[in-house]
């Protein structure tokens, strides 16, 4: 059977082409558009299964970060490899699973960012100039949507300590990376997630970033139910380390807000090892893990 996603740089128009032919492929797909980037792009979401009790998997939320967003088409084009075939995917058979289990996953939160990050300053349409401005002409390592706001620091989830924080590392505004922007949820990316998430209602969450071969599992004080016991298993399949907020990283995120917001498990998971943007060429060795987790993830 030929694969539809396969490793190439994940730009916009790469991404909705893999979406759409999964799509018209496999009749038990669906495929929904939950908001619009500040350029305009649509932020896609792919869906399969019994959605009164999905998991949420979200990637591509930094620009650099983009093999991300190939693992996590990567993983739902193989979930519905296995359905087809009636049989497993590192030892769950989806057939059956997505009777009863859900699978939403939003492929690329960031086009923006991506676009930037592989196509240059370009790849942010009407708001090329501010890029070029901000970033210098070095944009490869751009994380932030096209307006200069990095998402995960966009979360309402301890936003105030954190912009002190930004302020106080001379992160004043529009950046590359690591400015939270004017409130919380102000980006109409963090806003179309922040409002899937509430519609979907998912009994856990997966945010693949890069890299470190990390998994960040907690947020505040309070541990929802289950939250260390997947964490250890997810750590136990993939190998990758278990670590806790810190400094910058503490506040803000997704994973934090969705925690704080359902008192649910939230996980960030940092796939892959060495500078941002990963090479394609590390695509092959990065992805395996992270099937580990997120196939672990979706009969948790």
């Amino acid at each position: 059977m030929d694969r539809i996603v396969t490793p190439q740089p994940a730009t916009y128009e790469n991404v909705r082409s893999m979406i759409y032919r999964i799509n018209r492929k496999y009749p038990f797909v669906n495929c929904t558009v939950c908001g619009r980037s500040l350029a305009g792009r649509a932020i896609f979401v792919l869906s399969a299964g019994n959605l009164c009790d999905p998991v949420l998997i979200v990637a591509g939320v930094h620009g650099s970060e983009w093999l991300t967003t190939l693992a996590s088409l990567t993983f739902f084009e193989n979930v519905c490899r296995s359905v087809c075939a009636r049989d497993e995917l590192r030892g769950v058979c989806y057939y059956n699973l997505l009777k009863s289990r859900g699978i939403v996953v939003v492929p690329c939160l960031n086009p923006d960012g991506v676009q930037i990050s592989i196509m240059g300053e370009q790849g942010a349409g009407s708001y090329s100039e501010l890029v070029r401005e901000v970033s210098g002409g070095m944009t490869s390592e751009w994380k932030a949507n096209a307006g200069g706001v990095d998402l995960n620091h966009n979360f309402n989830a301890g936003w105030e300590e954190l912009r002190r924080e930004e302020i106080e590392a001379g992160i004043l505004s529009a950046a590359p990376t690591r400015y939270g922007g004017e409130r919380p949820e102000s980006e109409p990316e963090t806003a179309a997630l922040v409002s899937l998430t509430r519609r979907v209602c998912p009994r856990h969450v997966i945010a693949l970033h890069s890299q470190g071969e990390e998994i960040f599992w907690r947020y505040g004080e309070a541990v929802p139910e289950r939250s260390e016991r997947m964490a250890n298993t997810f750590s136990a399949v993939s190998g990758f380390s278990l670590v806790d907020n810190a400094g910058m990283y503490s506040h803000g995120g997704y994973k934090d807000w969705f925690i704080k917001e359902f008192r649910r498990p939230g996980f960030t998971i940092e796939m892959g090892k060495g500078k941002n943007p990963l090479p394609l060429s590390d695509f092959k060795q990065a992805y395996p893990p992270v099937e580990e987790i997120l196939a672990a993830s979706t009969i948790m």
